[in-house]
């Protein structure tokens, strides 16, 4: 995505603070913080506005109370909303945001991406727009929601979730994380590495949780290859023969090939390629682990295999990748 954003970050009641301050200025600084300490323009990448259901300030989880800029019906043009957590009572969040559920939905329909963190992520399942979609949220809530909510595809295992237009963040401070990562999805990887490293965020904490999340290829209704795909996010780091996901599914080998290519795009050997180089990219991206290791951890026993397949999906090796994007 190319061009300024318009960004909404949704002030609610019972809200940690952080989990809607720290993205808003995330989305402030990207591209201009980095640049003004490289000495270079600034070049804003998203317009934030904050909103509460009434345009009142709103008392956060404890003696904190913050402002916001407008209410939800003098929002009139944005690309992406970003709801905070919550709190802690997630049995009434519908009840306590009445006013949220038709203006997200309303929002949603116009093509805005949403974004929600932790207990917020309850409030989007709750308006049906996560059902049959795949959504994290924090530890200690997932088996809570996924009760209330059985539609959705809880993969709590998971920092960051993103499918179709919705993205999902884990606990509290996942909610920089979520961030990072939509700066990367609407700007770009250097702008987000710039942003980490302008604003001392530590990438591999997220990336590492999240690195299995490359876009993957839904807008199919093979519910068995979806199975499949999930069981590739779930074992890629793992040493297996093709037989063993064609199993867990029920097929032969040959009908899965088949199937999975025309369901994805991808054989299933090139999509478990790209599922271990995404998880390559960012080990290299945020720690000093060896090649060997970095190898060892994606499913390949052989480091010089690893980077040959790593230099045909990528056009450079994995130590130049290293030198380029490396915190």
């Amino acid at each position: 995505m190319t061009g300024l954003k318009d960004v909404t970050v949704l002030f609610l009641d019972e809200t940690f603070s952080s989990t809607a301050i720290g993205p808003m200025e995330v989305f402030r600084h990207a591209g201009t913080l980095w640049n003004a300490f490289a000495g270079q323009k600034p070049v804003s990448r998203f317009r934030v506005t904050t909103a509460s259901v009434d345009g009142r300030a709103v008392r956060c989880d404890g003696p904190i109370h913050i402002t916001p800029a407008a209410s939800l019906k003098q929002i009139r043009k944005t690309d992406l909303i970003f709801i905070p957590s919550t709190g802690l009572s997630v049995e009434d969040v519908v009840e306590r945001n009445a006013e949220v559920v038709p203006w997200l939905e309303r929002w949603a329909n116009r093509g805005a991406a949403i974004a929600s963190v932790c207990s917020g992520v309850g409030l989007v399942a709750a308006t049906g727009l996560l059902d049959d979609r795949r959504a994290t949220t924090h530890w200690s809530l997932a088996e809570r929601f996924r009760v209330k909510y059985p539609k959705v595809r809880w993969m709590p295992e998971l920092m960051v979730t993103e499918d179709h237009n919705f993205y999902c963040g884990g606990g509290v401070h996942a909610s920089l994380d979520l961030s990072l990562y939509l700066v990367e999805r609407f700007c770009g990887h250097e702008v987000a590495v710039q942003s980490a490293k302008a604003m001392l965020i530590e990438t591999p904490r997220a990336w590492q949780s999240g690195y299995a999340i490359v876009h993957l290829k839904t807008e199919h209704s093979d519910g068995m290859i979806f199975s499949a795909q999930e069981w590739f996010h779930q074992n890629f780091n793992k040493d297996f023969p093709l037989e063993e996901p064609a199993k867990s599914v029920g097929m032969s080998l040959r009908n899965f090939v088949r199937r999975f290519k025309q369901a994805t795009g991808d054989t299933p050997l090139i999509y478990l390629q790209k599922l271990r180089i995404a998880a390559a990219k960012r080990l290299l991206e945020g720690g000093h682990r060896s090649m060997h290791e970095i190898s060892d951890a994606v499913g390949y026993q052989d480091p010089a295999f690893f980077r040959e397949v790593f230099q045909r999906h990528t056009g450079v090796s994995p130590s130049a990748y290293r030198q380029r994007f490396g915190l």
